[in-house]
């Protein structure tokens, strides 16, 4: 893997005081850059978010998704647990800002997520995650609980043991429901 690692900074915040940490991924693609942000004194089995981007969830707060409250539920875990968010830039599960509006705007139509994601010519999830054991390493981690629903996320951790998964359920809205649904029915999400 070819990955550029910035230098540690501290970033207080209204969740708690982090230190953070930049990864420079050169991909296929370009390149993307990913945070990780973490409390100074780690658990030595952490608890660990693995957490991909979504900004109009994140930035601007959509109701669509439930991605800023998990973030939002992440980083206060950490901060209370001495644990870690991983932040993948991986937008849209990994197809892109543009492309993640073309979806909402087929879901708009009546397409459910994956539908709207294979009209558009993706995957129902093109994320992948195989830089996240390499951040892991560099903090000397081996082990960690894993605070997701998605089984995939478990599966795709190599050398890494994952000793427990944390669920991180959120509370759904008429706008995220039928989402919610669909990641727990065809995806195999564990609500």
């Amino acid at each position: 893997m070819n990955i550029e690692i910035s230098e540690v900074a501290n970033l207080p915040s209204r969740f708690g005081n982090f230190k953070v940490k930049a990864f420079k991924e050169a991909c296929r693609d370009g390149c993307k850059e990913h945070l990780v942000i973490y409390k100074e004194n780690l658990e030595e089995t952490p608890i660990v978010r693995i957490h991909s981007e979504c900004l109009t969830g994140d930035a601007i707060g959509s109701l669509k998704c439930d991605c800023r409250d998990q973030l939002e539920y992440a980083l206060k875990l950490a901060e209370q647990t001495n644990g870690m968010v991983i932040y993948l830039r991986q937008e849209g599960r990994n197809i892109g800002l543009l492309n993640k509006i073309n979806a909402y705007a087929l879901q708009d139509k009546g397409f459910n997520t994956i539908e709207a994601n294979h009209q558009l010519g993706f995957e129902a999830d093109q994320r992948t995650y195989e830089v996240v054991p390499y951040i892991l390493k560099h903090f000397n981690i081996k082990k960690i609980k894993l605070l997701t629903n998605n089984p995939h996320k478990i599966s795709s951790l190599d050398d890494i043991e994952v000793v427990e998964r944390v669920p991180i359920i959120m509370n759904s809205n008429v706008h995220n429901e039928d989402y919610l649904d669909v990641k727990k029915d065809e995806m195999g999400h564990l609500f």
